[in-house]
């Protein structure tokens, strides 16, 4: 296998996701993303799910990165939370597992880095990346073993939600490489710009991996009239 790190170094990454209701929310919509994204030059895809990324790694050229999404007692979002669903993604091939790896305790009583340590443990060889919150979480499960760490949940834990209300967390990603010299660190979660992608790679960023602003186009259509319902009509 080529290795992943080297063929994204410096690029994008596209988030090819679909929730439930979207019309794109099947493999093969999935599918058409990734194509969408190669043709305008991503270097990789963000997959969730296992039909789903399954698809993706057997019609895409490009590297994929996958998971699963659940949800903590609270509601918040959880990264491919069980062994179970890392066995899957193993058992097809997914070249980099994207875990939560926030400090957050899982129904089997580890937190992130510690769930991590007992991945690196029970399957030989898998490559992890740690989807992360704070800067204290990215250098713990750095030690626990993930080959790559994530600022994606930013914002989307129950200490961080003040983060969501403003653009990328550009803090965080600069104290995440400073703190972590030779590690990758990926740039995820509110780059909705084309500007706002370089500044993650200026401050320091692996990769920068986009989704909202690229294959949620509801959620773009929405920015859209929002704004132009703020506007007063002459």
């Amino acid at each position: 296998m080529i290795d992943i790190f080297q063929k994204v170094r410096g690029r994008l990454i596209v988030s090819c996701q679909a929730e439930e209701g979207s019309p794109f929310n099947s493999p093969e919509g999935v599918g058409a993303f990734a194509q969408c994204a190669a043709q305008g030059g991503a270097a990789g895809i963000r997959s969730c799910g296992i039909e789903k990324t399954d698809y993706l790694i057997r019609h895409s050229h490009l590297p994929v990165i996958g998971l699963t999404k659940s949800h903590f007692a609270d509601g918040f979002v959880r990264i491919t939370g069980s062994f179970k669903e890392v066995e899957a993604l193993v058992a097809i091939g997914t070249p980099l597992i994207a875990v939560d790896g926030t400090f957050r305790l899982r129904e089997n009583g580890l937190t992130g880095p510690e769930y991590i340590r007992s991945i690196k443990e029970r399957y030989a060889g898998v490559k992890i990346m740690s989807d992360i919150s704070t800067v204290d979480e990215a250098i713990a499960c750095r030690e626990a073993g993930a080959d790559c760490v994530s600022t994606t949940l930013c914002g989307y834990t129950p200490y961080t939600t003040e983060e969501a209300q403003n653009g990328p967390s550009l803090d965080i990603l600069r104290n995440c490489v400073k703190a972590l010299p030779g590690c990758p660190v990926f740039a995820e979660g509110r780059y909705n710009t084309p500007a706002e992608a370089a500044q993650g790679i200026e401050n320091g960023a692996w990769a920068v991996v986009v989704g909202s602003a690229i294959t949620r186009p509801h959620l773009i259509t929405k920015w859209f009239s929002e704004a132009l319902q703020q506007v007063t009509i002459l």
